[in-house]
């Protein structure tokens, strides 16, 4: 009975650390509900929270928001974090380094977003080649009762497709495709020898055999600039950039130079290089389509998001495996 008693005037243990990494305007739907599960370390709190500083210092566990950047200098003031657990399809805006060495597990937004970024890829594509913006526009502006007659677009189906990185993302773009009767190329990191597509080593050797060239891979050192003069040259005057992944995959000044003067056929963009500035030259170019990084955008992807991030914390504090762990 005195055991019991004593059970019964035990406090109640305080919920896990969860320190919240973001930018000051970044939120998410289901912060609230993070702060009926956890003890939630904000330092864009405001008011400010005074036990941050110090809880913070013991707190296991964060939430990097988007790609809010994750730096060492930032790690360094959080000694005991073992796992940040991200909201974003790509990686750049982490340390990855930096969390190798502390071994900090990390994992991704994994599959949440990629069936909603296939979908705006070949969206782009189809209106880049067929002309839908522009014929939008142009009936806007009450030119066709003057003009009467409006510029072709080109067909979608049958082009030769080239997909750079065909990972989650990548894999589905390809799928959307087939249904169009269109011939799949890639290259990525590794061959995947079970899929029935020609992989190609050499980007160069991609572009010669693409109608559309979709960029869809990680932005790395060695991925920055990947798209150059040299694969714009090889991709021909007929043919077309759709980039959904990120803006420094291509070099956006050289990009600018082969649209203007006519020597690819269009782009579709949805990242740039230097956002939210795009360059002043796509802006009057009819067969350039532009988005504001917004591809991923959808109740339904921020669903699945929300069931992958609240699944991952719940899996860290019970110790189950993580879901779209990063291999560092």
């Amino acid at each position: 009975m005195a055991a019991a008693s004593a059970d019964q005037h035990q406090p109640p243990a305080s919920p896990p650390l969860l320190i919240l990494h973001r930018f000051p305007s970044f939120k998410l739907s289901f912060f609230p509900f993070l702060r009926t599960k956890y003890t939630v370390l904000d330092p864009h709190a405001d008011p400010p929270d005074p036990s941050f500083p110090a809880l913070s210092k013991s707190a296991r566990l964060m939430l990097c928001v988007g790609p809010t950047p994750l730096t060492s200098d930032d790690l360094v003031n959080y000694p005991a974090v073992e796992c940040v657990v991200g909201s974003s399809a790509g990686l750049n805006h982490l340390d990855l380094d930096a969390c190798r060495r502390r071994r900090i597990r990390v994992t991704s937004a994994g599959d949440a977003f990629s069936d909603d970024v296939a979908d705006y890829a070949v969206g782009l594509a189809i209106d880049v080649l067929r002309r839908i913006s522009s014929a939008d526009r142009f009936v806007r502006a009450g030119s066709w009762p003057a003009r009467k007659e409006y510029s072709l677009g080109s067909k979608v189906s049958g082009k030769r497709v080239g997909i750079v990185g065909l990972g989650s993302i990548g894999s589905r773009i390809a799928k959307r495709f087939d249904a169009f009767g269109c011939t799949i190329t890639y290259t990525s990191r590794n061959k995947k020898s079970h899929l029935p597509y020609t992989y190609y080593a050499d980007i160069i050797d991609l572009a010669s055999n693409s109608d559309i060239l979709i960029i869809c891979c990680a932005l790395t050192n060695e991925t920055h600039h990947l798209i150059d003069k040299d694969v714009m040259t090889a991709l021909g005057k007929r043919g077309i950039i759709v980039n959904v992944g990120r803006g420094a995959l291509i070099n956006e000044k050289e990009l600018v130079e082969f649209l203007v003067r006519g020597e690819i056929g269009g782009a579709g963009l949805d990242v740039f290089e230097n956002e939210p500035r795009v360059p002043k030259e796509l802006l009057e170019l009819d067969n350039v389509v532009l988005s504001p990084h917004k591809a991923v955008m959808t109740p339904d992807s921020f669903a699945a998001l929300e069931e992958m991030v609240l699944g991952n914390l719940e899996a860290f504090f019970s110790n189950e495996p993580l879901k779209a762990e990063i291999e560092l």
